[in-house]
């Protein structure tokens, strides 16, 4: 195989992970433990958290839901940031970049 054949190839991989990523970015995922859920977003945006605890106040529930939106989403933040400084060394070696 010819280096332009690979070179193609590799591009054509690339294309189809970058459109597999999208379509996963764009499901969301329900996570449920005793009683609490969280809406998640492919991307590992949290969408929403839903306590059902009927010895919290709605007040409180609503503050604690908000609460762990912003921290959990802050999180994410932080892997995708190191994941992006480790794992951009990788990407420069493929064709256009890898992510």
């Amino acid at each position: 195989m010819n280096i332009q054949a690979l070179m193609k190839q590799a591009q054509s991989l690339q294309k189809d992970m970058m459109k597999t990523k999208e379509e996963i970015d764009n499901m969301e995922f329900t996570g449920n433990s005793s009683f609490v859920s969280v809406v998640v977003k492919g991307d590992k945006t949290v969408k929403k958290v839903i306590i059902n605890n009927d010895d919290i106040t709605s007040d409180d529930k609503e503050i604690i839901e908000d609460m762990l939106v912003v921290a959990l989403n802050d999180a994410f933040k932080q892997i995708d940031k190191v994941t992006e400084q480790k794992m951009g060394k990788f990407s420069s070696m493929m064709p256009g970049g890898l992510f």
